[in-house]
């Protein structure tokens, strides 16, 4: 009898179950190192306790009902629960999208909470190549092709330099000189006009500080390549009474 009940798909031992857990503890930690070491919201902790909580409730699905399995109008299914993780890791995975206004952040560290999840489900059921081939993949998507994609492909950082001056020939003029020198890339460019009607005419012509155009430029450098130099002989130029960059 108790042959029969070792040889059964829905036992497992208890060493199994801590071997399942341990691996997926590991596995999801070797993602989670990589997450923190890039200072990410979902680091170490998080993707070890995604990993781990998957395993057990796959774990769940597949024995944890299994005195059920041979009682009249029972049907186990040993895939609901799988199915109900991925669905909730995907309400956590949302709470890591961050977006700022100008861009949206965090896609990359939800994916990989989503994968970690699978990759705890897998151990559970027993995947062990599987889960472990998957570590290894998103490990190398993680980090090595982080540092391809910086290099080849987002090697360049956007900047928006906001500027006041009292002179809008002469700003532009220069603006796009002092650009050039630079190598700065320039992408988009809006000027805007102060309200001037409550102003004399007298006050305006005796007062030649007096700011009167806002342009603001949206401008793509190198990521090696500092900010602070362009802005300093920005600052220089004829008629600029401020400016910043963002």
């Amino acid at each position: 009898m108790l042959l029969a009940v070792v040889d059964s798909p829905w036992y497992i031992n208890e060493v199994e179950i801590l071997i399942r857990l341990i691996i997926a503890l590991v596995l999801g930690g070797i993602i989670g190192f990589e997450r923190e070491q890039a200072n990410h919201a979902a680091g170490f902790r998080t993707n070890i306790l995604v990993c781990v909580g998957a395993c057990l409730l796959m774990l769940l699905s597949i024995y944890g009902f299994s005195d059920f399995v041979n009682e009249v109008n029972v049907r186990v299914d040993p895939a609901r629960l799988a199915a109900a993780v991925i669905t909730g890791v995907g309400f956590l995975g949302a709470g890591t999208i961050l977006f700022t206004g100008k861009k949206i952040s965090g896609l990359t560290t939800a994916a990989s909470l989503w994968v970690v999840a699978a990759i705890g489900l897998a151990v559970g059921a027993g995947f062990y190549f599987a889960s472990i081939a998957v570590m290894i993949l998103v490990v190398l998507t993680l980090w090595l092709f982080n540092k391809l994609e910086a290099r080849f492909i987002r090697n360049k950082q956007h900047y928006v330099v906001n500027m006041t001056c009292s002179d809008q020939a002469i700003l532009l003029l220069h603006t796009q000189q002092k650009l050039d020198e630079h190598h700065a890339i320039l992408n988009k460019m809006s000027i805007e006009e102060m309200d001037t009607s409550d102003i004399h005419e007298g006050d305006k012509a005796s007062n030649s500080q007096y700011i009167k155009v806002i342009l603001h430029i949206h401008v793509s450098r190198k990521h090696k390549e500092s900010m602070l130099s362009l802005v300093q002989d920005l600052k220089q130029v004829e008629g600029v009474r401020w400016i910043g960059y963002e």
